[in-house]
């Protein structure tokens, strides 16, 4: 995503799940697509029981809102986004009701939508499995300082440091880059005005 992200006119894009892969497939061979389009993603199994959905055109930089909320926004991009969904359902309980969108796109990124997301939310987490330097979280980092926005930012990723080989499994559970890493940022995330500053 990270060196991807750095060369002129290219389309970089990630699917959260099997239906959306082949959208991005069929979007990416249609001659309305005019620079070259990547399509990223991991090694492991599908989340959908039909994915054998009818393919259909993605508009090129716009993502999706899943769902609305209070608070705090997750933005992610590409599988992850599966884990923030449950995520999301285990923090429920709790009171706590974060916002969900599926980028879909790290560049172009779908402006309008972080308009609408900088405009409502003050706490802002931001998931995907790429590094966390220079890739999607970094390019949310820059629209919002383009345009001038304060927010808090968490960035969900993989870490500036080597990481061992493993199953997808394991290694999203050793980066906490699961459902349970991501939920537990949630709820720091939800309460970070009631910590106590030290003095």
């Amino acid at each position: 995503i990270a060196f991807m992200r750095c060369i002129p006119n290219i389309v970089v894009s990630a699917p959260m799940n099997e239906s959306e892969l082949r959208d991005l497939m069929y979007t990416a061979q249609l001659e309305t697509s005019e620079y070259p389009f990547v399509i990223r993603y991991p090694r492991g199994e599908g989340v959908l029981v039909d994915w054998k959905t009818p393919m259909k055109e993605i508009q090129i930089g716009k993502g999706r809102k899943l769902k609305d909320g209070d608070e705090i926004a997750i933005l992610t991009f590409g599988h992850p986004g599966n884990f923030a969904a449950s995520a999301i359902r285990d923090v429920k309980s709790e009171g706590i009701n974060p916002a969900h969108y599926d980028m879909r796109f790290a560049k172009p990124i779908d402006e309008e939508m972080l308009h609408e997301v900088f405009a409502k939310y003050k706490k802002i987490i931001t998931v995907e499995d790429g590094t966390v330097v220079g890739g999607f979280g970094s390019a949310i980092l820059e629209f919002m300082n383009a345009f001038g926005y304060k927010a808090d930012v968490k960035i969900m990723g993989i870490p500036d440091r080597l990481v061992e080989h493993g199953t997808p499994k394991q290694l999203y559970d050793e980066i906490g880059l699961d459902a349970n890493g991501i939920a537990t940022e949630i709820r720091k995330m939800a309460f970070i005005e009631k910590r106590i500053p030290i003095s």
